[in-house]
């Protein structure tokens, strides 16, 4: 079988690798698909170097079909179609004995810790097993974890029918927590200076708005009768969105950091005392997610096929990667693993 294997700093080869068959408890997966994303650039740059052991197989966001079962699994049978939530928990650490196995203090992220599923065969624990409807194609199916993401976050954003959502950043995440939390019956702005990513969310029946253009505060404040958004999603990990963030909701509204910030940035915390508001941190997803992902994309409400920019063979990985380095108009580039 063929696998993508990342040697270091912008290195990517495809070569041969060798299935590991599936020990107890576990299964081994014929890969159909398997999405880039923002984490998958971050270790194409080096940027995780310290989590990866090298030669490492990436990726995470992916569909396909049981192949082998390990001793002790039952509930699935080989042939069935699935795809991976890829979390790894201790399962003894304080977060994990309080419920909280998706933030595990010890937890292992399948695709970067462990080998991921850019390859022909993949194996992993069977508990991280999610089946896939049959009317749900193995490329949509490649962007349940992604969608999984965004339903974490509009869920923990209680977001509730009527309520005015704004969204900072219309790439792939944002643009999903737009359409899921549009799909809980919310009203949704999306704030984006990417041309292609503005034109894309009007055609998919979202306003969006370039942030450059106009005064943000006082366009959702005209859109609120002045009251400002019932709840904010910052998704771009830029400063500016940050110190905007703050000036955005209502009173006792929410704010949903869902950006990684590796440094410290300026953040107007009087608004927090002044307009009694909530932050709320949202970090990958649980198993709930997941479902209600897999339904939301086999009901067809989500328009998925215009959130998939390319399919590219495994051999055209690192061109996947150098498109989405330049930006501009790409949305989910998929890689077609066997």
């Amino acid at each position: 079988m063929k696998a993508a294997f990342y040697h270091g700093h912008e290195h990517i080869s495809i070569g041969d690798s060798t299935p590991r068959a599936p020990g107890p408890g576990e299964a081994q997966i014929r890969v159909s698909h398997c999405g880039i994303c923002g984490t998958d650039l971050h270790i194409f740059h080096g940027k995780m170097d310290h989590r990866v052991q090298m030669p490492q197989i990436i990726g995470h966001e992916m569909s396909g079909t049981l192949l082998a079962l390990g001793e002790g699994v039952t509930g699935w049978a080989v042939g069935d179609r699935v795809t991976v939530r890829p979390l790894d928990s201790c399962g003894a650490c304080p977060a994990c004995l309080a419920g909280h196995n998706h933030i595990c203090m010890k937890l292992k992220f399948i695709g970067i810790d462990t080998p991921g599923a850019m390859q022909g065969l993949w194996t992993v624990p069977a508990h991280t097993l999610h089946r896939l409807p049959e009317n749900l194609g193995f490329e949509q199916g490649a962007l349940i974890e992604p969608i999984a993401v965004a339903c974490h976050d509009v869920r923990l954003g209680e977001v509730k029918p009527g309520e005015y959502a704004v969204v900072q950043g219309g790439g792939p995440i944002g643009m999903l927590i737009a359409l899921v939390a549009r799909a809980a019956g919310a009203r949704v702005l999306i704030s984006e200076i990417n041309p292609f990513r503005l034109t894309l969310a009007r055609e998919l029946g979202l306003e969006a708005v370039d942030p450059t253009e106009l005064d943000l505060v006082e366009f959702v404040n005209s859109q609120t009768g002045g009251a400002g958004a019932d709840v904010v999603f910052e998704v771009t990990g830029v400063p500016a969105a940050a110190e905007m963030m703050t000036k955005l909701p209502r009173t006792r509204g929410r704010i949903v950091m869902v950006a990684i910030y590796s440094q410290p940035v300026p953040v107007t915390l009087f608004q927090f005392f002044w307009r009694e508001l909530r932050l709320i941190g949202a970090r990958v997803y649980e198993p709930q997610d997941f479902e209600q992902a897999i339904a939301l994309a086999a009901s067809g409400t989500l328009p998925l096929d215009r959130i998939i920019t390319r399919v590219l063979p495994l051999e055209g990985l690192e061109s996947g990667f150098r498109e989405m380095e330049r930006g501009g108009a790409v949305m989910k580039v998929l890689i077609q693993c066997s």
